[in-house]
């Protein structure tokens, strides 16, 4: 399916002196066969054709002489990696028992023990994963979320809405449907149905198709027909469909055709219907990432705002949902990330805007009871909140893409049990009385949250400091919150915070540069589901390291990079530049060197006019800033002072290849 992008694709180390090791006093011949297989699924795999690969995996299983665990395990993660978690949940577990060391395999077959609703098993394995601290950031944090939810999932199981569901078995297929949109008397889906079969998980390549809809929303008419030969790839996987508010306007995902090599390979399309009623040829929609993977748009109701999601750089971990506006002339805008408080480090996926303002859309980060649940977002008084939608829509299978016809009537897509096939879209409605009873909430509960922090040098050990002045500034109104003198032991706080706003700590102490530490509170709002009392203090603390302002002591910039033989400011390099900036602006005394070095691999005079020039690059960026021209010197280096002398490696030659600053004066 296009549901999901190959985020978390690996490449396997195949350790193939094992398997020759483990053919000694076996069968030859099968030995061989077996090792032939296990290099075809080696192959399949990493070029992220699962379904073969698994294919390979099966025959080399067969004679028992390779490494079960690792065998398992790829086995396993081929059926993660096209969305079949039940089918991976044995596996996980035979690579486990066989002594896996892959460090998110318990993770993994946690998600795939909750998909099947075995959510005890599924907490057992997760807490094992975070106690063996696994160095991945971003999947520690989306464990420990998983954990609290799980141990709170019997509550929300008793979460249950007044919807009734009907899987609409005229419409479903062995294959996969889902993405429901209704535009006028039809119903536009996306269907496993073009004659080539995606390698990914062995169903059909995806399609749009276009069904009459009954004379109650929850019935189709006549059998469903292709939406439209020029919205048609036979070799590519096209759904996810958003029309605009006069249904004139199309974007939709496109991908999976196997050209991008190593990239993600699926980005949004845009067709307009023309004035003979049929649409134009797909064009990529510029908004698209083409290092990322772009899909599931939809349009806000009055089709100026274009909601889609992605995976792209800079997000909160996962697939994170995004919006962009679109003017009169059909541009569209940059787009902007959805905040913290919507994106997870997991993912968020399949947005839909109600005619109420309400935004609905999957999610596996939020506490849900499977893989993907569905949730609404409401913002009140500027404070978003998130809450799952409940059974019998959700379910521990993957739950995602609902929409409305009316305020009572709508759609969704499911894999539960019981269903025709893979995907299946599902009818929900109020008309008829709910099976059982909505449980009643009780009174809302409340959370107060306050920071606090410690202010130290940055030295070895850190020492506290007294004296330093603290403002917590608001930073919509850019006007503090407090202000304060740290005591002996450099401390500050509490102070009250507001769920949804962003803050900058600004500390300065006289013979310390100042420096500003951002914090926010988006994506820190604790659930309801999470809350024990009906009153909750929580305290987040900041510590601040200030830097001394010795003169001659020199700071080296991260992650200031230039293109080969090049001096010119990329778009990463001016993001760290503006820290310098900052640094500056809030220390108006100060004035520096700013200092460029490149590596050995060139003449030395080449090197010395190379860094000279990039230097100068960086000053002028900043002078372009605001900051007084005649408060930094540009000086280059060259290859006269390595970190690293004798240097080898990329890496090595890179830590020469730095920028810096040094105090001249303060």
């Amino acid at each position: 399916m296009m549901l999901f992008p190959r985020s978390s694709y690996m490449k396997i180390s195949t350790s193939f002196s094992l398997l020759v090791a483990l053919c000694v006093g076996a069968g030859l011949v099968s030995c061989n066969s077996a090792m032939q297989a296990y290099k075809k699924g080696v192959r399949h795999f990493e070029a992220g054709e699962y379904n073969p690969a698994i294919e390979n995996f099966q025959k080399a299983a067969t004679a028992g002489n390779i490494d079960a665990a690792r065998l398992n395990y790829y086995t396993a993660e081929s059926y993660r990696l096209s969305n079949r978690f039940a089918d991976a949940a044995p596996f996980y577990q035979k690579a486990i028992d066989a002594g896996a060391t892959d460090a998110d395999a318990r993770m993994h077959y946690a998600y795939a023990l909750k998909t099947q609703g075995q959510y005890a098993e599924a907490l057992q394995q997760l807490e094992k994963y975070v106690q063996s601290k696994p160095t991945n950031k971003t999947n520690l944090e989306k464990a420990r979320r998983e954990v609290e939810t799980l141990r709170v999932v019997d509550a929300l199981s008793r979460n249950k809405s007044n919807f009734q569901i009907k899987n609409m078995g005229n419409l479903n297929s062995p294959g996969a449907e889902f993405a429901p949109v209704v535009r006028g008397d039809e119903l536009i889906f996306t269907a496993s149905r073009k004659d080539k079969v995606y390698k990914n998980n062995g169903l059909p390549m995806l399609g749009l198709y276009k069904t009459k809809l009954g004379q109650t929303p929850d019935e189709t008419g006549n059998a469903p027909q292709l939406f439209s030969s020029n919205v048609f790839l036979a070799e590519a996987n096209e759904g996810t469909p958003a029309f605009s508010k006069d249904g004139k306007t199309m974007v939709f995902a496109r991908g999976n055709t196997g050209k991008r090599k190593g990239g993600a390979d699926v980005d949004l399309y845009i067709s307009r219907q023309g004035t003979d009623g049929n649409w134009t040829q797909p064009q990529l929609l510029p908004v698209s990432d083409s290092l990322a993977w772009d899909g599931s748009p939809a349009f806000s109701a009055d089709g100026r705002t274009l909601y889609f999601a992605s995976n792209r750089a800079g997000g909160a971990g996962g697939i994170d949902l995004y919006r962009t506006n679109m003017d009169a002339s059909g541009r569209f805008s940059r787009p902007v990330n959805m905040g913290r408080d919507i994106n997870t480090p997991g993912d968020e996926i399949f947005p839909y805007v109600a005619e109420d303002g309400r935004l609905f859309f999957a999610s596996d980060g939020h506490p849900g009871l499977g893989k993907l649940d569905v949730f609404v977002a409401t913002r009140s008084q500027g404070v978003i909140r998130v809450e799952n939608l409940g059974q019998p829509v959700n379910s521990p299978a993957d739950d995602f893409g609902l929409m409305f016809v009316d305020k009572e009537n709508g759609y969704f897509a499911s894999n539960r049990q019981g269903g025709k096939g893979d995907d299946d879209i599902y009818f929900f409605g109020t008309s008829v009385a709910p099976e059982t009873p909505t449980i009643a909430q009780g009174a809302p509960k409340v959370v107060r949250y306050f920071l606090a922090g410690t202010v130290q040098a940055n030295e070895t050990p850190a020492i506290p400091l007294d004296s330093a002045r603290v403002r917590i500034l608001d930073e919509a109104a850019g006007a503090p919150i407090a202000e304060v003198t740290t005591g002996q032991q450099g401390t500050f706080g509490k102070y009250p915070l507001q769920e949804g706003k962003d803050y900058t700590v600004l500390v300065e102490r006289k013979g310390y540069l100042t420096r500003r530490v951002p914090f926010t509170m988006q994506g820190r709002s604790i659930p309801e589901i999470f809350l024990t009392k009906p009153e909750t203090d929580t305290t987040f603390n900041v510590d601040v390291l200030l830097d001394r302002a010795t003169l001659n002591r020199t700071f080296v910039l991260e992650n200031i990079y230039y293109d080969l033989d090049k001096y010119n400011i990329r778009p990463d390099a001016a993001e760290e530049l503006e820290k310098l900036v900052t640094i500056l602006k809030d220390n108006p005394s100060l004035k520096i060197e700013l200092s460029s070095h490149t590596d050995v691999r060139a003449p030395d005079a080449y090197n010395m006019r190379l860094s000279q020039n990039r230097a100068k690059a960086a000053v002028d960026y900043i002078v372009s800033r605001g900051i007084e021209a005649d408060r930094m010197v540009a000086k280059g280096y060259g290859e006269t002072q390595l970190v690293v002398k004798n240097a080898q490696t990329e890496e090595e030659h890179q830590r020469n290849r730095r920028t810096e600053f040094k105090i001249l004066s303060y």
